[in-house]
């Protein structure tokens, strides 16, 4: 049977609230995340290497003196790379490693810093080159079995690699990175597979890293704001509510993960969801993003 797992209309994406951004303090946090969840956003996309390492215990503050709102939270959190920095010594160059000591040891660092008894949503952050999916499916069928994960997951993984693991264990969602500006997994497959198992893939970069959003140099990208800009007159909504709307539109019900440290930001994208795009004019945004007309 499949695994499934339901998620809130947005994830919000936690890799900014602290040093890799925003810089909030842990009171600023805290009144971002309950804010959120009173906006029924429920849903708190994490990694273990956010923030050199030190996103994970900034929630895990939170959650220690708020279990209420630990209890309304449903986490996803992500393990797999090895990064190179001052609060990993050991780590001589950034790798993948998806080992069954590895990723057991970062479920239980993870689960530390937290504060939590388990893990709502495991993601495999990036697929290791040298895993073994059967030794991955056996970690994640005993974190499972101990009752220190829910569900699991993987991110930016091709459609070959999700199936290897996926008909070794079930898997809850891919994670990739989809938007107007970076569309390809439009023909990678990788939508259209979580379709035919009936998961709902999740979709991180949503806005396309925000850069149509910056003062631009680049005159392709200036040309291409514009465009976009002229089908946000015709809907009455801002620049990133379109381009949410544009991901929202495909079948395959692609959740977003939506990076920000502002709740304006988090009301706004809410009401992405009301946009009734037209199909004329989601194949218009594309060809405005493709710079040409589509075959």
């Amino acid at each position: 049977m499949v695994d499934k797992v339901e998620f809130s209309s947005l994830i919000v994406g936690t890799m900014r609230l602290g040093i890799w951004g925003a810089e909030l303090s842990i009171k600023e946090q805290e009144a971002f995340v309950e804010a959120c969840i009173e906006m029924d956003c429920l849903d708190f996309d994490l990694a273990d290497i956010y923030g050199d390492y030190t996103s994970e215990e900034e929630i895990g503050k939170i959650l220690k003196h708020r279990p209420d709102l630990s209890d309304k939270m449903q986490i996803t959190t992500k393990c797999g790379i090895k990064m190179v920095c001052n609060n990993r010594p050991a780590h001589r160059v950034k790798s993948y490693d998806s080992s069954r000591k590895h990723i057991v040891e970062s479920v239980e660092g993870s689960l530390t810093a937290l504060n939590r008894e388990n893990i709502d949503i495991l993601l495999l952050h990036r697929p290791d080159y040298l895993m073994d999916p059967q030794e991955i499916a056996e970690t994640f069928m005993r974190l499972k079995d101990q009752g220190k994960v829910l569900h699991f997951g993987v991110s930016n993984f091709s459609t070959y690699q999700f199936d290897r693991l996926h008909k070794l264990f079930p898997l809850v969602t891919n994670q990739v990175e989809f938007s107007l500006l970076q569309n390809g997994a439009l023909d990678e497959g990788t939508l259209e597979q979580c379709m035919d198992y009936d998961l709902r893939p999740t979709a991180w970069s949503p806005l396309g890293g925000g850069a149509i959003f910056n003062s631009i140099e680049n005159h392709k990208l200036e040309k291409t704001k514009i465009g976009i800009e002229t089908v946000a007159e015709k809907y009455s909504c801002s620049l990133d509510q379109l381009l949410l709307a544009w991901v929202l539109k495909h079948p395959t019900k692609v959740c977003p993960v939506v990076g920000t440290s502002k709740i304006a930001r988090i009301q706004s994208a809410l009401e992405a969801s009301k946009i009734e795009l037209s199909k004329e004019d989601w194949y218009a945004l594309l060809q405005i993003a493709w710079g040409k007309e589509i075959a």
